[in-house]
């Protein structure tokens, strides 16, 4: 301390300079957040595998929509208005990749207008950066979208933009609130308008720096970041910082009013307060170090904060004795009299019940604690519209869009199948309907959409009853047919035996007449088919006949046209016979036509049936898709929409019965997943990658994923601090009851927020990243607490007073800095209110009403009664 004093001018400037440069220079930590997104999944989650798989297929758009409220059903002039609208926006931008118009087809406006048609949803797929889609929103509500409608734009994207914005006002308010409320508090605490601003010059330099590393950090190596970066800084720095300063200032204080010199002060308050301070700050550093062992991104954004209370112990060490020895015992004007902290009455009468009656003082504790405890059920929400608030254009969207179409509807669950091959072929697909078939039966899904139910309803054409049935009419419509052209070729025949009479006998005559008779003999084989046929002659047979028949008509028509042709007399009665035996020519070949026709028909009924009998999958799902469907005109659309990466993926919808953002969804995912993943077994399908995407899905993973990381990264930290504070006591009891009634105060305060949330606000739960940041947080500070009173028993009791005793001193001397500490840090923690932000608001109030449980209930009646009932046992296993 002696060398920073001494160089103290130089330490002063470099320190000014290096926080000014740092903070031109860095990085905006803000948009580090924006970009790193709300959620940041492991890419080992399904929905990051599906995001890949669409991103490696060249596919990876998001989609935007807009959402029209109408005041009337949509009529013509709006529906040709709104798919103007779509084609000037498919023009607007080159990251616009389609447009759906609701309009274009039934199957459109069957899934994009609502019942009433009062509600018309206008979907936009982009591909582009989050930037970029944001920009090019707000260009279609300012330049494109008609300002006589009422029209939201909305999509995840937009949402989680709306997130980002609310965050970032919330830590603006955040700030300022934390400034003055400090200020306030410092006012009262040192009653001195130059006091208060030492803790803000030194918490704000060690903020500024702090935040400036942390984004050099992420661009550097990759250090987590999300929108709990900053606000945790400004909470945790602000208020740690103020106790820590408060413990310093007032030990200062005392020393210059015991008449020491002011460099013997500074030495003195950082030999006592500093080694305090310094203790304290090692366990809440270690606590958020500890985060960096966790796996996901979010969680490990808070590591930011051992970065800053890192800053902050350089800062205390070296500003703080700078303005202490500046300003000297003007640093305290105009109050009076001593600073530092009077001893604690509350704390006194506490002692006596703790101290002198620990099992009553235990069974109070639990009368406060277990009612709480009990009414805990650890709901938690996973839907990120209640981060903002219900006014913003996005959320007024998303609820437009769940209320006219039903809340699953808004943002379907996706599931991707994916081979290194074409997997889309006519006796695959078939098998999609089986597994939609299994998804339709798990309790929550409405609908399932894909290639074969492209509107959620299978399509009738795919059914081989139906096939079957179509195939009957065909064979019925052949019969006819046969029967005409035996009705047209009898005729013919009578017609030729006339013109034989006509003619001398032999010669031409005699040709007619055996045209005739080969007529007749077809006539009759015609009569045999067309009985086979409605006795089940099959109809590649009949084709075969009918063509080897044709074969003969063809021959007696040219017979019929060479015989006129050898008629050489003349007269008006020889030229009408040569004009009827042309036109009975005409006659034969238009039969011969119609009977091609015919087995052209059943030609393809045998094809059919025979591609039936060699499909598996007719067999397996009572399905069957006739070549060259998949790739017709009318079935482009539907290929386009649920397939992707040249038909080597198929994509299925499956619209869920309840809010894609509820506990419900979450549930109904993973029974999906169970579902799909065994539907594919023993289809083409199964050896296919599958992945799952969809709000619901990244739920479902973060779900699983912040479960797993909250229990391994809270062990760590607990591990860590019993290690910590093992060494500091000397002790293996000490760490484990102070820990505990750490857990104690933490599952106390969460069951507190669960109350107010949840049962008095009728959210659907705490917001699921609240109690990991709130068990860190208020473990973290809280431990802060219990070394302030227990190294203080540690000092007197070694000093050698007996336990009682060392307990109830300590507690008087000790209960009002913890108390003044408890509300400061409170209090800043209560600047998060006003942010607007509802993780935020309840990750404060876990804090604040944990600090406060633990300052005025819990530590000044538990530890004590714990302490005292283990007596000299205390100190297992170094001394007894």
């Amino acid at each position: 301390m002696k060398t920073i004093l001494k160089f103290k001018w130089p330490i002063a400037i470099g320190i000014v300079i290096l926080t000014a440069v740092l903070f031109i220079l860095a990085p905006d930590l803000a948009k580090q957040a924006e970009k790193a997104g709300s959620f940041q999944l492991l890419d080992s989650a399904d929905s990051q595998k599906a995001a890949k798989m669409l991103e490696d297929a060249g596919q990876a758009d998001e989609t935007i929509s807009l959402v029209y409220d109408l005041n009337k059903p949509a009529d013509k002039a709006k529906k040709q208005e709104i798919s103007a609208t779509a084609k000037e926006i498919r023009d607007a931008s080159n990251i616009v990749t389609d447009v759906l118009d609701p309009f274009d087809s039934e199957e459109m406006k069957d899934q994009l207008v609502s019942k009433d048609q009062k509600t018309v949803l206008l979907p936009i797929m982009v591909d582009g950066t989050d930037d970029e889609i944001i920009q090019l929103a707000e260009k279609i509500k300012r330049d494109i979208v008609s300002t006589e409608d009422t029209v939201y734009m909305t999509g995840e994207v937009i949402i989680n933009h709306d997130v980002n914005e609310s965050a970032q006002e919330g830590l603006k308010k955040t700030e300022i609130i934390t400034v003055v409320l400090i200020f306030a508090l410092l006012l009262i605490v040192f009653r001195s308008i130059i006091t208060p601003f030492v803790p803000l010059v030194a918490v704000g330099i060690a903020y500024l720096l702090s935040q400036s590393f942390v984004a050099f950090f992420i661009d550097w190596f990759g250090f987590p970041v999300s929108n709990y970066t900053q606000i945790f800084l400004v909470a945790i720095l602000f208020g740690l910082g103020t106790d820590y300063c408060i413990l310093l200032l007032s030990r200062y204080k005392e020393e210059l009013l015991a008449g020491h010199e002011v460099e013997e002060a500074i030495i003195n308050t950082y030999r006592t307060a500093g080694r305090t301070l310094f203790i304290s700050a090692l366990a809440v550093f270690i606590g958020f170090a500890a985060i960096g062992f966790a796996d996901f991104p979010i969680f490990k954004s808070a590591v930011a904060v051992a970065v800053g209370i890192a800053v902050l112990m350089f800062v205390l060490f070296t500003v703080v004795p700078l303005l202490m020895s500046i300003l000297q015992d003007k640093l305290f004007w105009p109050a009076k009299g001593a600073a530092s902290h009077k001893d604690s009455k509350l704390w006194i009468a506490f002692s006596k019940l703790s101290v002198m009656r620990p099992l009553l003082s235990m069974f109070i504790v639990a009368i406060i604690t277990i009612p709480l405890l009990l009414t805990y059920d650890n709901d938690l929400s996973f839907n990120t519209v209640d981060e903002i608030d219900s006014s913003k254009e996005s959320v007024k969207g998303l609820n437009l869009i769940s209320d006219a179409f039903g809340e699953g509807d808004s943002l379907p669950v996706q599931i991707l199948l994916k081979k290194d091959s074409p997997i889309v072929k006519e006796g695959d697909v078939t098998y999609l309907e089986a597994i939609a078939r299994d998804l339709e039966k798990v309790e929550g899904v409405k609908s399932v959409r894909t290639v074969t139910r492209p509107t959620g309803e299978l399509l009738e054409d795919l059914y081989v009853d139906h096939q079957i049935g179509l195939m009957a009419d065909g064979l019925k419509q052949a019969n006819d047919g046969i029967q005409e052209i035996r009705l047209g070729l009898a005729t013919v025949q009578y017609n030729l035996r006339d013109a034989a009479n006509q003619l001398p006998s032999g010669g031409t005559g005699s040709g007619l007449i055996q045209a005739a008779n080969g007529i007749e003999q077809i006539n009759g084989q015609l009569a045999q088919i067309s009985g086979g046929l409605q006795q089940g002659l099959p109809a590649a047979q009949a084709a075969g006949g009918l063509d080897a028949l044709g074969k003969e008509l063809e021959k007696i028509s040219k017979g019929i046209a060479g015989a006129g042709s050898q008629i050489n007399q003349s007269g008006s009665q020889i030229g009408q016979l040569k004009s009827g035996l042309k036109q009975l020519g005409s006659g034969v070949k238009a039969s011969k036509d119609g009977l091609a026709e015919v087995t052209t028909g059943l030609q393809e009924i045998a094809d059919m049936l025979d591609d039936m009998a060699d499909t598996k999958s007719v067999r397996d799902t009572g399905l069957f898709i006739p070549k060259g469907t998949l790739d017709s005109e009318e079935f482009a659309p539907v290929m386009d929409r649920y397939t992707f990466d040249g038909e080597k993926g198929i994509l299925m919808e499956v619209i869920l019965k309840e809010n894609p953002y509820s506990r419900e969804a979450i549930s109904t995912v993973k029974d999906i997943k169970d579902t799909v993943k065994r539907s594919v077994i023993g289809t083409p399908f199964e050896d296919a990658d599958l992945a799952f995407s969809g709000i619901s899905s990244m739920n479902s993973d973060l779900s699983d994923i912040s479960s797993a990381d909250f229990t391994r990264t809270v062990t760590v930290m607990l591990i860590g601090l019993f290690i910590i504070l093992f060494v500091l006591f000397r002790s293996a009891i000490m760490p484990l009851y102070m820990i505990g009634s750490l857990l104690l105060t933490y599952y106390t305060a969460i069951s507190i927020t669960e109350l107010i949330f949840v049962n008095g606000l009728g959210y659907d739960g705490i917001s699921w990243a609240v109690p990991f940041f709130g068990f860190i947080m208020l473990i973290a500070l809280g431990v802060d607490y219990s070394i302030f009173l227990l190294d203080r028993f540690r000092e007197e009791s070694i000093g050698g007073m007996k336990v009682r005793e060392a307990l109830m001193y300590s507690m008087a001397k000790m209960g009002t800095v913890i108390i003044t500490a408890a509300v400061i840090l409170a209090g800043t923690f209560g600047a998060m209110m006003p942010s607007g932000v509802l993780s935020l608001m309840q990750i404060a109030t876990i804090v604040i009403s944990g600090l406060l449980l633990y300052g005025l209930i819990i530590l000044p009646l538990l530890i004590p009664a714990i302490t005292i009932s283990f007596g000299r046992g205390v100190w297992w296993p170094f001394r007894g």
